[in-house]
């Protein structure tokens, strides 16, 4: 069975042509999928920015394969997503609260403590983690092209019988999970 057992989609502004935000829902709570389950009965309502603007990075720390990467994330970098997060955080609590008041609901992250969209922000940039759905990190072009990964049939250029297929050829990431529109 999947963690989330629940899920929606909604738009942080109703102008927007398409939802921006996507809930996962799980019938348990924790602070974290590496922490254990809370000794208390609840959920975690998970809130995540469908088209962040933030853009992180992957690269070579040498040209030798054994010297890793570095990854930086960036999360959160930019004034739009620090807007959306505050947004969906605020949403989380209404949708929460309104929906479950029978059952007396008590937020546990990232607390009730925080109200204003400067502090939901901060709060988001302590609790907020990945979904593991990243893309972007590599490009789709010709030989020519020096930042180029991968060519047109996703065979990585200079690497014979190699190729790459998953979200990562993506240039950016679609409104909602990457496993369909990869296969």
């Amino acid at each position: 069975m999947a963690p989330s057992q629940l899920g929606c989609f909604l738009k942080s502004d109703p102008s927007l042509a398409y939802p921006d935000l996507q809930w996962h829902v799980q019938p348990l709570s924790l602070d974290s999928f590496a922490s254990p389950l809370h000794d208390f009965p609840g959920i975690t309502a998970a809130v995540c920015n469908l088209r962040p603007t933030s853009r992180g990075y992957v690269k070579c720390k040498g040209r030798d394969v054994r010297d890793g990467v570095e990854i930086n994330n960036n999360y959160l970098q930019t004034s739009h997503d620090r807007s959306v997060a505050a947004i969906g955080l605020r949403m989380t609590r209404d949708i929460v609260t309104k929906g479950m008041k029978e059952y007396e609901p008590v937020e546990v992250l990232p607390g009730g403590e925080y109200v204003s969209d400067t502090e939901l922000a901060d709060a988001a940039t302590r609790v907020g983690t990945s979904i593991f759905h990243p893309v972007g990190t590599c490009k789709m072009g010709s030989e020519d092209d020096k930042m180029s990964v991968v060519d047109d049939e996703l065979r990585v250029i200079g690497v014979k019988n190699c190729r790459v297929v998953d979200a990562s050829i993506m240039p950016s990431i679609c409104s909602g999970n990457t496993n369909t529109p990869t296969m």
